[in-house]
Formats: structure tokens, C-alpha cells, sequence
């Protein structure tokens, strides 16, 4: 299926599928799918312009940060407690494992993995600390006009689903 949406990123009026225009009411510009997942990304390039001088995105930044605070886990647990997908997760690890950063072991099991950081990653991840903080200094400004607490509550309880 063609889906296309109008020449403006902030006109979500019109949707042409197959060639036919359809008006979509303003009820979904309250789209909760599109409008999260529209902040998702706007949210994880804010990280990732932060991240790029040291060479990693957020995510990797996520991933390493996991391993440093609980090494061991095996990379289904991790995928689990990152509310990532395996595969996802471990191309990334195979990137941060290339760069040094991270090392992966056989776990007791067949083919399980465990995970730990190296020197390198503890040290590149003590020297991301500043930049991560000062992100979510930004973000968190950004947001201060409702209570964090329950902007954070209501995207843990979606986050559950």
C-alpha cells in the first residue's frame, strides 16, 4: 500500500492512498501511536547529535549503560529489560563488541552470550555521563510545564503494555 502524507511534515490533514486523497479528521493528529512515536524519534536524535562526537547512538549508549550497571545478563534478558528486539540488540552488541567497548562470552548454556564491558567502554561510558545528563537537563526542561512524574508514570504504564 502507497501512503503519502502532505508536502508539510505539520499538515497531517491529507493521506493519499493509491492515488486517492483522504481527508483524515483532526482526531488523528491525537494519534497516540504516530504522536509517540514521532517524539521517540525526535527525542533519540536529540541523543544521537549528542553521542556522535564519542562515536555511538543512543541506543548503543542505552545498551552499553545496561551492561556496565548489571554485566552478565544473557542477551535475551537484556533484550527483555531494553524492550528491544534480539536481533536489533545484537547487531548492536556485535557493533560496541568491534569497537572495543564491550565483550561477549559464552554463556552456561548452548549458544548463549553474556555480556560485560570492557576498560575502554567503562571509561567511554564515564565520559558520557556529562552528555547524557546534560540531555536530559535539556529534555527535561522542555518538559517542565506538566509534572515529570507523570509524564514518566504514563510512559511506563505504555511502556508495560
Amino acid at each position: 500500500m502507497e501512503v503519502c502524507c502532505a508536502a508539510r511534515a505539520d499538515d497531517l490533514t491529507a493521506v493519499y492512498m493509491h492515488g486517492i486523497d483522504l481527508r483524515v479528521t483532526d482526531e488523528f493528529k491525537d494519534c497516540l501511536v504516530l504522536n509517540t512515536r514521532m517524539a521517540a524519534r525526535a527525542i533519540t536524535r536529540r541523543y544521537d547529535r549528542a553521542l556522535r562526537p564519542y562515536g555511538v547512538t543512543a541506543a548503543q549508549f542505552s545498551i552499553l549503560a545496561t551492561i556496565a550497571r548489571k554485566p552478565g545478563h544473557s542477551i535475551t534478558e537484556m533484550a527483555k529489560g531494553l524492550a528491544m528486539d534480539r536481533t536489533t540488540l545484537s547487531r548492536n552488541l556485535d557493533l560496541l563488541a568491534a569497537k572495543k567497548l564491550i565483550v561477549l562470552n559464552d554463556g552456561p548454556t548452548g549458544n548463549s552470550k553474556l555480556c560485560s564491558t570492557t576498560q575502554m567502554g567503562a571509561k567511554l561510558l564515564e565520559t558520557l555521563m556529562p552528555e547524557w545528563r546534560k540531555a536530559q537537563a535539556e529534555l527535561r526542561k522542555l518538559l517542565a510545564e506538566q509534572p515529570l512524574e507523570d509524564f514518566l508514570a504514563s510512559l511506563k504504564r505504555l511502556s508495560a503494555l
